[in-house]
């Protein structure tokens, strides 16, 4: 009986050993894992640090361009991708692209009130892309200032009050290409197709030859073929158009672009940066605002 209770005992002990080590394994884990946590937050943290640093310096880099001379071209240090810059404990890589060389959208209304002759513009670059120039309609409507629907594929507010979620038409400028999401028709594959020549800025911006793609050329010049467009892209890789005169004078033969409407210089570029910390990353994204002589606005920024 003696030894049945010893070994009781033993087995006992054995238990609470076997507990106690699992109770003190647990409270290591929890420990490890709460300091890894404390690390990847102050790493989150840090990484946001930088990604502020990283707009100013894209902010200096556009305001010295600025004092170098009025014309913005892809051959200046603003448009070459800064390579990993080291910081501590990780790195910061950044782009600055310019937004006049894309279409502005909400050039579509000017003091709420529908420019035909930009409208067109949006048709001809939907049409060149492949993509129904209805969806220029949608567009129009949901940036006027009216509650009247485009009579092809208009939607104003009954449209989207429809909808499950219900929600109303924005009747202002688009804040962000993003936004395009909520608009009749621009799906995911449309606004993948739409991105790489679209833009949406606070006021009306015309189009940056040096900058814009053929097909932006295309849309916003009257009569310019898209395979004429391309020639006029291929010219400026070796010699950048000067002014618009310059431009204008290398046109085909009938063709007229209204001055208004294009560009040698831009006022408004977007700052893509990315920050590794450690194990922590931060992405994000500015617009600035470059005006005569000015350290350039922060428009927006956010997080990706």
């Amino acid at each position: 009986m003696k030894a049945l209770e010893r070994g009781v005992a033993i087995v006992l002990a054995m238990g609470v050993v076997a507990l106690a080590a699992i109770a003190a394994t647990a409270i290591m884990v929890s420990q490890s894992t709460w300091a890894r946590r404390t690390e990847l937050t102050a790493n989150q943290i840090q990484a946001q640090a930088v990604l502020q640093a990283g707009a100013d310096w894209a902010r200096a880099v556009l305001s010295d361009d600025l004092r170098a001379g009025g014309v913005d071209h892809l051959g200046e240090p603003w448009a070459l991708k800064l390579p990993p810059l080291q910081v501590e404990n990780g790195e910061l890589v950044g782009s600055i692209v310019d937004q006049q060389g894309s279409f502005n959208l909400n050039n579509v209304v000017t003091e709420g009130k529908v420019s035909l002759a930009q409208l067109a513009h949006l048709r001809r670059l939907l049409a060149i892309l492949g993509l129904p120039d209805e969806l220029a309609d949608a567009l129009a409507d949901w940036v006027d200032a009216d509650g009247e629907p485009h009579p092809r594929y208009g939607a104003e507010d009954a449209y989207y009050l429809a909808l499950d979620p219900p929600y109303l038409t924005a009747n202002r400028p688009l804040t962000d290409v993003a936004e395009l999401a909520l608009v009749r028709g621009f799906d995911d594959n449309v606004r993948a197709r739409l991105r790489p020549y679209v833009s949406a800025l606070p006021r009306v911006a015309a189009v940056n030859v040096n900058t814009a793609p053929a097909e932006v050329l295309a849309a916003v010049i009257d009569g310019l073929e898209l395979r004429d467009a391309q020639l006029l892209v291929a010219q400026r890789e070796r010699a950048y158009f000067r002014s618009v005169d310059d431009f204008l004078r290398r046109l085909p033969r009938g063709v007229e672009a209204a001055a208004s409407d294009i560009s040698v210089s831009s006022h408004y570029f977007v700052a893509t940066l990315r920050v590794t910390i450690g194990g922590a990353q931060a992405r994000g994204q500015a617009l600035l605002a470059r005006g005569a002589g000015a350290w350039p606005e922060v428009v927006w920024r956010k997080y990706l």
